[in-house]
């Protein structure tokens, strides 16, 4: 991986409950008065050792359900009441916005208010703010935007048409793809450029794309997601005051979900942790299953060798699961080799069998399921809130959907069309963005032309063209269109657009709240005025859907605060578990979830594990810990499914029942 360890002395008690110096932020409490005995209570003797080392590196190996959350909240409450470490100094990452709102609760239950002076946050969102301040000497303007992966996809579709390459031939996704993976490994694009030459034609192709798309982004002042880590990390290698104001910021760095990150995030908590060496990481090598996404197991594995002298801290006791449940779990995945050893236990022995069910085809799985759920809402008193589906793809739950409507049964799919994904709710954020930075490429051409206002696909090729060749950015080549041969019709309402756009922006810098800038917005742009002349369901549900991004915008301060916020949601942010819904979602999005009943389907070889992974040892043990962490989110049930034949993207497969199945001891099963 590249990381260079390096042994210094460990500060027994850096950074006194004082501002730090270089932080410029006075604390908002100078002392804290905290019941030292109730941070420590409830915990068992693995917890508490991890919460009450001192100093140093320390790794957490934590298995499902083993109550890390808790063991971090309790060290940060620790190291705040009893060694005065000011919370303006604890630098806590965890993976979802949902955890970090969780973490934070839980820290100020423990400490009091003082708990709101800590970063809890994303790695992405940690960056985000770092980047506020220090990415003007990159060249960029605070105000920078933040392109999505949709964002991300479109700009490499402009950048493949302007160097005539055909979008058939070579997907955007695939190339957006290849360019985030090497972003990922901290590979810029002058060096993707020349290792990609040896590569396949695909390849190549990204290897041109990437210099353009990277040159266009930083003329749009826009950073898609990997460049809010490379910058990060890039920044903080090359500029030793930058890094030495942040390493004297942070004197204790904790980080969740350890085994989920990828080499710039390693790097990242690192290069802030090096000297000092108070850094924490919580995790599973068991747990991790995001390689596609380009996280490193080795990371985690590795995490002794980077750090000489860690302590190591086995959390073994599950407070989730049954037994039965335990030791189907711990049964599978002791065939993966790539794994530090351990054995969850739990007290609670009693527990129902893994009820497995072999059904005829897809529907029959999907009647079978329906029927189980119904008989544990009806006959067992659970909710349907209590019950999860889980398959290893987003298209295995048609079937499913199809059987819980018939039945009136609610539920919700996590990890489809998200709410900030639908074209309605894009098209008002891409205004928002615009509104925010003028520079926008992607956002500008989105809504320039919507609702339709004249404003053609030549007009703007023609704008693009003049903008490159004098070098504008597509804004100011908008506002000088007549001169760039833009008809005097098309021209006014390109100006009549800008003028909107220069008019909200103003309202917004003057004190306009977020919510009141959206509606303004769209009294001027015509938006639902013209969703208005369209008399159709989809219309009115669009309709609904902008009413609650306006309601939900009052959550916000300014529009450069919930513009970063939606694009950093991820899936399981929104899980909402008061809904009474079953939950549907694929294995990959129930990470870091629990339900009294999970249904684990299709668990067919070629499904589960997924046909690629197929021939590769290390695809199948990462297909192996994704069964373990389907397993371990059982609490009281656990339902395993497979089907003889299935159909499935047009196709009827015939596969054999998934090994994971077969490495589950047949004393634990009851066949039903």
């Amino acid at each position: 991986m590249g990381i260079e360890a390096r042994q210094t002395a460990v500060p027994t008690d850096a950074s006194r409950l004082t501002a730090s110096a270089n932080s410029g932020i006075e604390p908002r409490h100078r002392t804290v008065s905290i019941d030292s005995e109730r941070i420590l209570e409830g915990l068992n003797g693995a917890q508490r050792e991890a919460v009450l080392h001192s100093g140093g590196p320390l790794l957490v190996v934590a298995g499902a359900g083993s109550g890390k959350t808790r063991v971090l909240t309790h060290r940060i409450a620790n190291l705040i009441a009893n060694h005065g470490i000011h919370p303006n100094s604890i630098l806590a990452i965890t993976f979802t916005n949902k955890a970090a709102s969780e973490m934070q609760r839980r820290v100020q239950s423990l400490v009091g208010d003082v708990a709101e002076r800590m970063w809890v946050s994303t790695f992405h969102s940690a960056c985000v703010r770092i980047l506020r301040s220090e990415a003007k000497s990159r060249g960029y303007k605070s105000n920078f935007s933040i392109y999505d992966q949709s964002d991300s996809v479109r700009l490499v579709q402009y950048v493949l048409r302007d160097l005539d390459y055909d979008a058939k031939k070579f997907p955007p996704k695939k190339v957006a793809s290849i360019i985030s993976s090497a972003k990922a490994d901290l590979i810029d694009f002058e060096t993707f450029a020349e290792k990609s030459r040896g590569g396949d034609l695909v390849e190549k192709v990204a290897g041109d794309v990437y210099s353009q798309y990277q040159k266009r982004l930083f003329a749009a002042n826009a950073m898609d997601f990997d460049d809010l880590l490379m910058l990060t990390y890039e920044i903080f290698k090359s500029d030793s005051e930058v890094i030495k104001r942040w390493k004297s910021r942070f004197s204790h760095v904790l980080v969740d979900e350890y085994q989920d990150t990828n080499r710039a995030q390693a790097q990242i908590a690192f290069l802030l942790s090096q000297d000092h060496r108070n850094i924490c990481v919580v995790g599973d090598a068991d747990q991790s299953i995001y390689s596609w996404r380009k996280a490193d197991i080795r990371n985690i594995l590795d995490f002794e060798r980077h750090f000489p002298g860690a302590k190591v801290v086995l959390l073994e006791r599950n407070y989730r699961s049954t037994k039965p449940i335990l030791d189907a779990a711990n049964a599978v995945i002791a065939n993966n080799i790539s794994r530090k050893p351990k054995d969850l236990w739990t007290e609670i022995e009693d527990g129902e069998p893994i009820y497995l069910r072999e059904s005829s085809n897809e529907r029959d799985e999907a009647s079978w399921i329906v029927s189980e759920i119904l008989r544990l809402v009806k006959g067992k008193g659970e909710s349907y809130s209590d019950v999860a589906v889980f398959y290893r793809t987003n298209s295995q739950s048609r079937a499913i959907e199809e059987q819980l409507v018939s039945w009136t049964i609610p539920y919700q799919v996590l990890g489809g069309v998200k709410f900030y994904d639908r074209k309605e709710i894009k098209d008002i954020l891409a205004y928002l963005r615009l509104v925010v930075n003028h520079s926008d490429e992607v956002s500008l051409k989105r809504v320039i032309n919507v609702p339709r206002r004249g404003i053609g696909d030549t007009t703007i090729a023609k704008l693009e063209k003049a903008s490159r060749e004098n070098n504008l950015s597509l804004y100011e080549a908008c506002e000088l269109a007549q001169e760039f041969g833009i008809s005097a019709r098309t021209a006014k309402a390109i100006s009549q657009f800008l003028e909107m756009i220069s008019s909200i922006a103003k309202s917004s810098s003057e004190g306009l709240g977020v919510s009141e800038t959206i509606e303004h917005l769209l009294e001027e742009c015509g938006y639902l005025e013209d969703l208005e002349s369209e008399p159709t369901a989809e219309a009115d549900m669009r309709r609904d859907n902008i009413k609650e991004l306006v309601g939900m915008a009052a959550n916000y301060s300014s529009l450069e605060e919930m513009m970063e916020a939606v694009t950093l949601v991820s899936d399981s942010d929104s899980m909402d578990s008061s809904s009474g819904k079953v939950v549907l979602m694929t294995i990959h999005t129930a990470k870091g979830l629990e339900f009294d009943n999970v249904f684990m389907v299709g668990m067919e070889e070629g499904m589960f594990p997924h046909g690629r992974s197929m021939g590769d040892n290390n695809s199948i043990e990462e297909e192996r810990r994704l069964a373990y962490v389907g397993i371990t989110r059982a609490r009281k049930r656990l339902y395993i499914s497979y089907a003889s034949s299935r159909g499935l993207w047009g196709d009827t497969l015939y596969n054999q029942r998934s090994r994971f199945i077969d490495e589950i001891p047949q004393e634990l099963i009851q066949e039903v």
